[in-house]
């Protein structure tokens, strides 16, 4: 039996929930290999039993891994993007909001926490401390705390 701990805390947390299925490994493999960094462990156990969340309004709370490769490499090149923001070499962009910001991993001295990004001040915040809790604000009770 296997057990699918993050496909029954989504479902728990949000019953309308369609969730994918898994990742292709390989493609979750290139986060690490194309970003240079790490992917963290609960992203890569969430990746093995679907590729990606969304919530009733679209949002991608949790990005396909595919589009984390492919998104992070594009703003990493943008050359607005280098011009006005701060590095993104050290984040792993993965979800995002209707409302504008975007969610990252960050590697501290503590482990992986996930900050929020705010494209119009570059401001980047402490959000979550694991991927749980991430889930939890977004896809629990109340729409979550980014509404």
């Amino acid at each position: 039996m296997i057990l699918c701990v993050w496909r029954e805390l989504i479902v728990e947390l949000y019953p309308r929930a369609e969730l994918a299925e898994p990742a292709d490994p390989a493609v979750v493999a290139l986060i690490e290999k194309e970003l240079g960094l790490p992917v963290p462990s609960e992203l890569a156990s969430l990746y093995g039993e679907c590729d990606g969340v969304c919530n009733e309004y679209g949002d991608a709370v949790v990005w396909p891994a595919r589009r984390v490769v492919e998104d992070n490499l594009a703003m990493r090149a943008e050359p607005d993007y280098v011009e006005l923001y701060a590095p993104f070499d050290e984040l792993i962009f993965f979800g995002d909001s209707d409302m504008g910001p975007q969610f990252a991993y960050v590697l501290t001295d503590y482990g992986p926490g996930i900050v929020v990004w705010d494209h119009e001040s570059d401001r980047r915040r402490l959000a979550a401390v694991s991927l749980r809790d991430y889930l939890v604000r977004c896809l629990g009770e109340g729409g979550g705390w980014f509404r």
